[in-house]
């Protein structure tokens, strides 16, 4: 039995689905390095000249870009709502944690991110219930 070993790549059929995220600027710049192998292709927003960005212009390079934001801010989630995507928004609402808290959920929530529906409403990894953005809590 072969194995095929995905990184932030799903393969369906001839297909392969990638994710890259944008952290925002209330989340540690350490994720890139801790979570590269699962996000090659991802990016904080100090390293591409957002560290003081306004959240309207975070959002455009995400468009732009084709990244998912990840964040704690909730002004992104409620941009979501208003503007639908993209980009994706994954809202990571934990409180005052570590950023190895934040690194072990997004490891676990991996497939989750790279098959986030390409319709409005977006899964909640809290519920089987469709909501927008993606909310991540308790694990």
């Amino acid at each position: 039995m072969s194995s095929i070993r995905c990184r932030s790549r799903t393969q369906i059929g001839l297909i392969t689905l990638t994710v890259k995220l944008l952290f925002d600027q209330n989340l540690s710049h350490q994720l890139l390095h801790a979570l590269q192998n699962e996000y090659p292709d991802s990016q904080h927003v100090r390293n591409v000249g957002l560290a003081e960005g306004s959240d309207e212009a975070v959002w455009q390079y995400a468009v732009q870009e084709s990244f998912t934001i990840v964040t704690k801010d909730a002004e992104f989630h409620q941009r979501s709502f208003l503007f639908g995507h993209p980009p994706k928004v994954v809202w990571i609402r934990r409180g005052n944690c570590s950023t190895a808290t934040i690194e072990q959920l997004l490891r676990i929530r991996r497939n989750h991110l790279i098959l986030l529906p390409t319709e409005k409403r977006h899964f909640s990894s809290s519920s089987s219930r469709t909501v927008s953005p993606m909310v991540m809590r308790e694990v």
